[in-house]
């Protein structure tokens, strides 16, 4: 690994400054154009064209791609590598352009020193949009070197070819990139359309490449940020208030601080840490401070068993997201259905870290957050220090799934880095910390009514959603856990919606499927009874599971097959060819149902806009317990052109298995004043007693279209294609929640 503290000083201006780096001038790549046989004005043309991905906010190709004197090639992105594999998929896509080797690129992931700013690692849109971007960059750097040979062989551009990273020509003369580069400098604005090659040519895209990420990770190397370890370094602990809204009254600190190794005690409000110089030391000195502490607790909480009433009780702000309802519809019968989800966590199996060093003025940040910019603006604004004093650098974590407690623990290492200038101090969250204290991912309700006509399709749709916001995220300070401890303390922003058309609770709450009258409206509950933010898929778990159930509540009320009934109402072509491709591989058709098994089918295109998922599974509901056993599952996707199949498995997969996680097992709970699902016995999750026997994922692959987001494709079908199992197999419809083996029991009345 290299060494972190070594790069601390290094700003993104000098390394890409540094000796030998390709950067032409915007002002000679008309002229390397007309050596390619291309106009030139048609070029600048472009500039008036959206450029293609991230390439929109940083447009110039030396963000993106460098290219050394000696030949080593450097490309770089502002995505976060979370455990979804883009590290390898982004260099399939940058090494198929440039043609070299796989293992000739060295990716730089998100660094507020190093990389683009593309925000967020989230929403499923990596690929789309930095893929694209890089894609596109090394596609355009590709063809600048190509007319940069070209002129220095003084033949026309298209009678060269390149190959592992050299220009030919065809009298044998060669010329390496690393030789084309001379000393000159590359700074060349993006255009917006691109000579990418021929998907029938790719060599690397398309292919199942190994990981980079997983050797280490298998073997025990220092993979993660938990892993880190700097020279010098000290370790932190955080004294955590017992409930949400408690302020601390007396604090002895005399015993603690003469505990071994306790180097300083830090007080700012009601933010109380200890900085030690070992990790048991400093653990041993919060626990005794947590006892020398007094807080003045009050019930801030609602009763667990009022949320959902009191979410509809709450104002909320209404909004009509999709309305082409002509007329009432009318129908010969009208079903109506209410969905209930609970507070869910992101349940990482490591609890959050980051390590920090404020030294010389400036302060970097090693940090597992998913949005490394917008985690520096908060940090800066919380220290009062300038931007580009503060560094973020992204490690990865043991799990995010959205916004968990990441951006928290790089805010304490921030904070405490700050009081304690001169040495790393990382801070490692407890278990009960990271429970008791991340944001959740917002509770739900949904309530759908529809009209059936004699044919057996949808004469009406209407459809509710109430939700929380599904982003606090960090960008101003007031969403840090830690700046709202503070003496002087940063208010949270007021809550915001998402906008469509990815949406945030509305995310999905538009059917795809066409119904001749629809109206769906979102009702934005800006006060947040726990503390909430952006779980894996947002909204969209809760509104696919709603939707795709009511369809099944529907397609036996018309009497009709699941899978065809859905096909019934659905025009894309692509939406169906998924839900062929699943129903036929699981054997939809042919499939005979056995006593106390049933099968469930779900389908989705995730934000409408992003990768289409549909899965099929065949569970096993053991009748006097209630627990249900999910015996085989069948998963088809349409992700757009693939780059690395195994890894959109990888995804399906690990999609299936934490929403299944979530739809069986997951809900947080609280009395009026503290949350009591503090440890995994009180919020359990999926063991691997209970993975199903069989998971298959089919990926349809369509070379050279756009690339389709798919890391949450599958979070909203697989708690819908659950629920219809347990359906099909009881005879009973559970609408809310998980489907815990007390809650399956209770409905079959065992």
């Amino acid at each position: 690994m290299i060494d972190p503290l070594a790069a601390v000083s290094v700003s993104r201006r000098r390394f890409l400054a540094g000796g030998g780096a390709l950067i032409v001038s915007f002002s000679l790549f008309p002229r390397l154009l007309s050596a390619q046989g291309k106009d030139p004005n048609a070029a600048a043309g472009q500039e008036k064209v959206p450029l293609p991905g991230s390439l929109k906010d940083e447009p110039m190709l030396d963000s993106w791609i460098r290219i050394d004197a000696d030949g080593s090639i450097t490309v770089f992105t502002g995505k976060a590598e979370l455990g979804q594999g883009i590290k390898t998929a982004l260099i399939q896509v940058a090494a198929e352009e440039l043609s070299v080797d796989f293992k000739r690129i060295d990716l730089i992931t998100a660094d507020t020193q190093r990389t683009p700013n593309e925000g967020y690692t989230a929403g499923s849109h990596s690929m789309q949009d930095s893929g694209t971007a890089i894609m596109n960059a090394a596609a355009q750097v590709r063809e600048i070197l190509v007319g940069l040979a070209a002129r220095r062989f003084d033949v026309p551009a298209d009678r060269l070819t390149v190959q592992n990273g050299e220009v030919r020509a065809e009298d044998g003369r060669r010329l390496g990139y690393g030789e084309l580069v001379g000393g000159q400098q590359l700074h060349v604005r993006a255009q917006a359309s691109s000579k990418l090659k021929d998907p029938g040519a790719h060599a690397l895209i398309g292919k199942p490449i190994e990981r980079v990420d997983i050797p280490g990770k298998v073997t025990g190397s220092a993979s993660y940020v938990q892993d880190l370890r700097l020279p010098d370094m000290v370790h932190a602990r955080v004294v955590r208030a017992p409930s949400p809204g408690a302020r601390l009254g007396k604090l002895d600190t005399d015993a603690a601080g003469k505990m071994p190794g306790v180097l300083k005690i830090v007080r700012d409000g009601n933010y109380v840490a200890v900085i030690a110089e070992r990790e048991f030391q400093a653990v041993a000195a919060m626990r005794a401070l947590a006892l020398a502490a007094s807080w003045e607790e009050r019930p801030t909480l609602p009763a667990q068993d009022d949320i959902y009433s009191l979410m509809q009780r709450l104002p909320s702000q209404d909004t009509a997201i999709l309305d082409t309802r002509t007329a009432p519809g009318s129908g010969t019968r009208t079903l109506e259905a209410t969905y209930l989800r609970p507070y869910q966590m992101h349940g990482s199996i490591g609890p959050s870290c980051a390590v920090a060093l404020f030294r010389d003025g400036a302060l970097t940040v090693w940090t597992h957050s998913q949005g490394v910019y917008p985690l520096r603006d908060a940090i800066a604004e919380m220290l009062r220090l300038p931007k580009e004093r503060v560094r973020c650098v992204h490690m990865e974590g043991s799990g995010c799934y959205g916004h968990n407690a990441a951006d928290d623990a790089g805010a304490d290492a921030a904070l405490l880095a700050h009081a304690f200038p001169g040495r790393p101090v990382r801070i490692q969250w407890m278990r009960e910390e990271e429970h008791t204290w991340e944001p959740y991912g917002p509770a739900m309700i949904t309530q759908a009514r529809a009209a059936l006509d004699g044919n057996g399709r949808v004469a009406d749709w209407q459809y509710e959603v109430w939700s929380n916001t599904h982003s606090t995220r960090p960008g101003p300070a007031g969403y840090l856990a830690s700046a709202q401890q503070l003496q002087t303390p940063f208010t949270p922003p007021p809550p915001k919606g998402i906008p469509q058309p990815e949406g945030g609770g509305d995310r999905n709450a538009i059917p795809l499927y066409k119904f001749r009258n629809a109206r769906v409206v979102h009702h934005f509950v800006p006060g947040m009874p726990l503390r909430v933010s952006a779980l894996r898929s947002l909204g969209a778990y809760m509104n696919i599971f709603s939707i795709e159930s009511f369809v099944d509540e529907l397609a036996k009320a018309a009497g009709a097959d699941p899978v065809e009934f859905r096909l019934r109402h659905l025009e894309d072509p692509r939406a169906r060819d998924v839900i062929q491709a699943a129903a036929d591989r699981f054997g939809w058709s042919e499939y005979r149902s056995q006593k106390g098994r049933g099968r469930g089918f779900a389908f989705a295109r995730y934000k409408n806009l992003a990768a289409y998922a549909a899965v099929a599974f065949e569970v096993e509901v053991e009748r006097e317990s209630g627990r249900v056993r999910v015996v085989r599952a069948m998963a088809a996707v349409d992700s757009g052109q693939a780059v690395n199949p195994d890894g959109i498995r990888n995804q399906i997969e690990g999609g299936i298995l934490q929403s299944l996680s979530w739809s069986l097992y997951e809900s947080v709970t609280f009395d009026g004043t503290r949350i009591t699902s503090r440890d995994w016995s009180s919020y359990p999750i999926l063991r691997f007693a209970a993975v199903p026997e069989r998971i298959d994922v089919h990926v349809i692959d369509r070379p050279g279209q756009p690339f389709l987001g798919t890391g949450e494709a599958t979070q909203g079908p697989t708690a819908a294609c659950l629920a219809n199992a347990v359906a099909d197999a009881t005879g009973v419809r559970i609408r809310e929640l998980p489907l815990t083996a007390g809650r399956v029991k209770a409905a079959i009345g065992v």
